[in-house]
């Protein structure tokens, strides 16, 4: 008897755009550390039935002066350590602010990314991993592409403009609270509005 081939569903195709700014801010509310891996396997793993094309995190270098080389070296090594786990990273060179602080806003980056990697990547889903209201207007845009838009943020970051403006929210508090929780002293060199100590 032969045998018949036995037709799987296709799994819907997922971009996932991460700010990192933004993420790391509200899990260090929660006074936890951000664990990448498993973020990315609650966005994008097997079980949700999806198929990852790309998770793209944009984040924000300190400044390249004398000042803020300590926390540039930290930050590169953060950034090469997502490159060499499979995250696609986009980094923005920040400027001074004001004392003891950088700003290097990637939001723009990110907008204008979306806009062509759905071009050309084709995927169903996208989840925009922000809280930031100023990606509304790109939820909105890539809807109306018939592209379905998830946030993933947790409520106290969530803008009620992203929230009404995406088709669904993830709720990343549970997940947060499965994170270690860490010392004051080991918040990571992650946010661009970093205290300098």
């Amino acid at each position: 008897m032969a045998r018949k081939d036995i037709q799987l569903p296709r799994r819907a195709r997922l971009l996932v755009l991460v700010d990192e700014s933004n993420v790391g801010s509200s899990v260090r509310t929660a006074g936890r550390g951000l664990d990448w891996l498993r973020l990315r396997e609650f966005l994008a793993g097997e079980e949700t039935g999806h198929e990852l094309i790309e998770m793209v995190v944009y984040a924000g270098l300190p400044p390249a002066i004398p000042l803020w080389q300590d926390e540039r070296e930290k930050k590169n090594k953060f950034v090469h350590w997502l490159r060499s786990n499979g995250f696609l990273v986009v980094t923005k060179d920040g400027a001074p602010a004001e004392e003891g602080h950088y700003k290097a806003n990637v939001d723009v980056m990110m907008a204008i990314d979306a806009l062509e990697l759905v071009t050309e990547m084709r995927p169903e889903i996208v989840i925009l991993v922000s809280g930031d209201a100023d990606f509304a207007y790109l939820a909105t845009k890539l809807r109306r592409r018939g592209i379905r838009v998830e946030v993933a943020s947790v409520a106290q970051n969530l803008g009620n403009v992203l929230k009404s403006a995406a088709n669904s929210v993830i709720d990343l508090a549970p997940l947060f609270r499965t994170f270690d929780l860490m010392a004051v002293a080991d918040v990571p060199a992650a946010s661009s509005r970093r205290k300098r100590p």
